[in-house]
């Protein structure tokens, strides 16, 4: 709702006394100019800039928007310089406390003041994905009709969450995660900023980095962090935020990590090693370093694939596929909840039976291309699809599995000069027990030597 006596009150005493406000507050910007991140919605012409009256004349007034993005991308922030930088009315709700009455009396009173006053109102909506489908409805007229120009936020798909008729009549621009340059950039503003902590307290880089890590993108949590950091690095006495000292602020230690040296690849190599040796409890060690390090959860995912074939292989079919599908679901989810993925896919991995059969065949076959044992394709096996490929003797003599009781026909595949190699020497291990039963009686039936 609009400002009463005590929320006005309440601003007074902030702006008198900015310490009053928590540091990610204080912090937001003020302008579109200042906006950390998102700069593919903020080019001039976009819809947020002409909400805030950049642009905005002519026939063709603002658009209704949906923000959509994770915690702590800057929907609020970009609702709140809106309500700053326009000449219009502005009015906030949340969907958490507001219901349809409450909707009701802002669109009541948006009406009077467009005939009354010719003010047009701004309606910031936060946790739009809160509202049920008849608390949604009832903005639909207002929206419609340009009664109010909405700004809805929200975390949830709005494609699952929000109705498709208030979709369809407004633009959903997306918040892309924060990178770390994003809130590097945040951090050291505030720390420096007169209305952050005024140059009170350093920053030396391996605090720095160990506070991106705990961000993880989200610029509130970055800020929140920093402020309790200051704190109690002032009463200590202190200078500077040591690593110490933010460790013990936020209940979170360090973990030694570098994403691009080393390490990276040596706790990277140790997860796969482990699955591969069939040890779960290590591999999850492993699994949960790179995660609390702020490692790119597709770099695990990927590593996962690799593992599926190179050290499972047919020992368990199932492998490759529940690898693929986390990696599918960490594209689409993202952390936090992207750990629960990356654990099930690797509980599945470690404990499956293995193989590297898969492996050592196409190693095997490899390496006898690249010596040059190939030769031609026999003449029975080429194409005969095309005009004269009969008087060349392609495809004569060939024999169609199908046609025959057992469904394999006892012909030669291979080229000559490999017809009697064999590649895939299968284990008994799990489900590749069957493939070995399956790779004995092929050969048997194609008329191939017993190795």
């Amino acid at each position: 709702m609009e400002p009463d006596l005590f929320t006005a009150a309440a601003e007074e005493r902030q702006e008198k006394d900015p310490t009053a406000s928590p540091l990610a507050v204080r912090m937001r910007p003020r302008t579109l100019d200042e906006v950390v991140g998102q700069q593919h919605l903020l080019k001039p012409g976009s819809p947020l800039r002409r909400l805030v009256g950049e642009g905005a004349g002519g026939p063709a007034g603002p658009s209704s928007v949906i923000l959509w993005g994770p915690p702590g991308t800057g929907k609020t922030t970009l609702a709140y310089v809106v309500s700053k930088a326009t000449n219009k009315r502005f009015v906030e709700l949340s969907a958490i406390t507001a219901g349809v009455k409450e909707v009701r009396a802002v669109i009541d009173g948006a009406r009077r003041a467009t005939g009354g006053f010719g003010k047009e109102t701004v309606l910031f909506l936060d946790e739009i994905h809160r509202f049920s489908k008849a608390q949604q409805d009832s903005l639909l007229p207002a929206v419609e009709n340009r009664w109010v120009t909405l700004i809805a936020a929200t975390t949830e798909n709005p494609y699952f969450s929000v109705i498709s008729p208030l979709l369809s009549r407004s633009l959903l621009l997306t918040l892309e995660p924060l990178t770390d340059e994003d809130i590097r950039g945040l951090i050291q503003r505030a720390l420096t900023d007169e209305r952050g902590l005024n140059s009170a307290v350093t920053l030396p880089e391996d605090t720095e980095a160990h506070l991106l890590r705990i961000a993880g993108g989200d610029a509130r949590r970055a800020l929140t962090a920093l402020e309790a950091a200051a704190g109690a690095a002032l009463d200590k006495g202190d200078s500077g935020i040591g690593l110490t000292t933010l460790e013990e602020t936020v209940d979170r230690a360090a973990v030694k990590y570098d994403r691009d040296g080393d390490q990276h690849y040596d706790v990277a190599s140790a997860l796969i090693k482990s699955i591969r040796g069939s040890d779960v409890d290590a591999a999850l060690h492993y699994l949960a370093r790179m995660i609390e390090a702020g490692e790119d959860p597709r770099f695990i995912a990927r590593r996962l694939m690799i593992s599926a074939s190179e050290d499972i292989g047919l020992a368990d079919p199932n492998a490759l596929p529940i690898a693929v599908a986390a990696a599918q679901a960490v594209a689409m989810i993202g952390f936090p909840e992207a750990a629960l993925t990356l654990s099930h896919a690797t509980i599945a991995l470690a404990l499956a039976p293995k193989s590297n059969a898969a492996t050592t065949a196409i190693g095997a076959a490899l390496d006898d291309v690249r010596k040059g044992l190939a030769g031609p394709v026999p003449a029975h096996l080429r194409d005969s699809h095309y005009k004269g490929a009969g008087k060349l003797g392609h495809g004569q003599g060939y024999v169609y599995p199908h046609d025959l009781p057992e469904g394999i026909a006892e012909q030669q595949y291979a080229p000559d000069a490999l017809k009697d190699r064999e590649y895939y020497t299968p284990t008994r291990h799990g489900a590749e027990a069957r493939y070995a039963d399956a790779v004995e009686w092929t050969r048997r039936h194609l008329g191939r030597k017993q190795s």
